[in-house]
């Protein structure tokens, strides 16, 4: 990664979109024709173990386009408390404001592909007899409109890898036990029990916060921006290990998985935004839509931070929790002059990732890369993972010559 800041605070910071040096080597012309565009991906916010960063810095060279098993969205989704896949997913087109979202969906093999085909049929207008097309469908009645508008079903048996059973047989197994322990604390406490054998009074808490660091928080999604300056958002997701069945996470809540916005005048910037962590945290955030309206400050690092600290981190929606896990990828761009040529207009992309996790895995790439730049984002040393905050990024000029 070039010249990319980082900080776990809102002191003394340095915005890299700011300093020319950070600007990447992305200037891109007309080729073929065609203008080109510019992707951000994210694999999620969570913890990515340095064993495993080749495979996920894989799954973001691929820009997220097709499947992988290796994350935890579609195939390979953690499975719920009933060891069935229920996904979630949303996609939102800046430049219509159309929304499309399916939550808690099973027996389809990409989610969001029926959030775009529920986007594209709000776009045709009204249904018979004047009804509203849907943009947001939930379980049995999203996997039957998907069959319905030629999305082939697939048996959860496909969906499920080796890896995902074999984690959630294990979390099955550390859920079991810290409900035996709890259970012996309450006879304990209500004097049908004096002791608790060989279990260690603090069992239950350090099993339950291993099934929370095994429930991958690795959601996918993609920001993006088209020659025109179009932008758009995405998000997919297979929610939290051993989630409750129908349990619906922020990858299918408006304003909370995803947002795109196109300028709606010369002053303002065009934003997308793709989230990923703790579904329950970004749902009472509404965290997308909180740094999409960031965004529009004349510092983008600085307001991006500051929006994760005090619409997330410090929230009041969040005041009882004390580990407020979430990331966020981001962009915003406007037109500007290409400094060639006043005849030639440019977009200047400027692209930012932020977490209270662990770790975050990116990727990044114009039409004109032969590949994708990808990296691993990390808290400092003895930062708090849920407390502390990483944000990076960086700067693409996007030119296109004049017709």
């Amino acid at each position: 990664m070039e010249n990319l800041e980082n900080s776990t605070d809102c002191k003394e910071t340095v915005s890299p979109l700011n300093n020319s040096g950070s600007v990447l080597n992305s200037t891109i012309s007309r080729r073929d024709g065609k203008a080109m565009g510019f992707v951000l991906v994210h694999a999620g916010a969570g913890y990515h173990s340095e064993s495993k960063a080749k495979e996920y810095k894989h799954v973001c060279k691929r820009a997220c386009q097709r499947d992988s098993p290796f994350t935890n969205a579609a195939t390979g989704s953690n499975l719920n408390l009933s060891g069935e896949i229920e996904c979630d997913a949303s996609i939102m087109d800046g430049k219509t404001l159309n929304y499309g979202a399916v939550g808690a969906l099973s027996g389809i093999k990409n989610p969001v592909l029926v959030a775009k085909r529920l986007l594209s049929e709000t776009q045709k207008g009204k249904l018979s007899a004047g009804r509203i097309p849907p943009c947001f469908l939930v379980g049995r009645g999203a996997e039957q409109w998907a069959i319905s508008h030629g999305i082939p079903a697939c048996p959860t048996e496909k969906m499920t890898t080796k890896f995902s059973l074999s984690a959630y047989k294990r979390n099955k197994r550390k859920m079991e036990l810290a409900e035996q322990v709890e259970t012996k604390r309450r006879r304990q406490s209500s004097g049908l029990e004096n002791d608790f054998g060989c279990l260690e009074p603090v069992g239950d808490i350090m099993v339950q916060g291993e099934v929370n660091n095994s429930a991958c928080l690795d959601t996918v999604g993609a920001v993006v921006v088209d020659q025109e300056g179009n932008v758009a958002a995405a998000v997919s997701s297979g929610g939290l290990a051993i989630k409750h069945p129908g349990r619906v996470g922020q990858a299918a809540h408006y304003g909370c998985g995803c947002w795109a916005e196109n300028a709606r005048d010369v002053s303002l910037y065009s934003t997308a935004v793709s989230t990923s962590g703790s579904g329950e945290h970004l749902i009472r955030t509404m965290l997308a839509k909180e740094c999409s309206t960031a965004m529009q400050a004349e510092n983008a690092h600085q307001a991006l931070l500051e929006a994760m600290q005090n619409k997330f981190i410090s929230s009041p929606f969040l005041a009882g929790e004390d580990c407020v896990l979430g990331g966020v990828i981001v962009l915003r761009c406007c037109t500007c002059e290409d400094q060639r040529s006043e005849d030639i207009q440019a977009l200047l992309v400027e692209f930012l990732w932020s977490h209270t996790t662990e770790s975050m895995c990116v990727g990044y790439m114009s039409a004109q890369d032969s590949k994708a730049r990808t990296h691993i984002s990390r808290l400092p040393p003895g930062a708090v993972a849920g407390q502390s905050l990483a944000i990076e990024g960086g700067v693409c000029r996007l030119g296109a010559s004049s017709d």
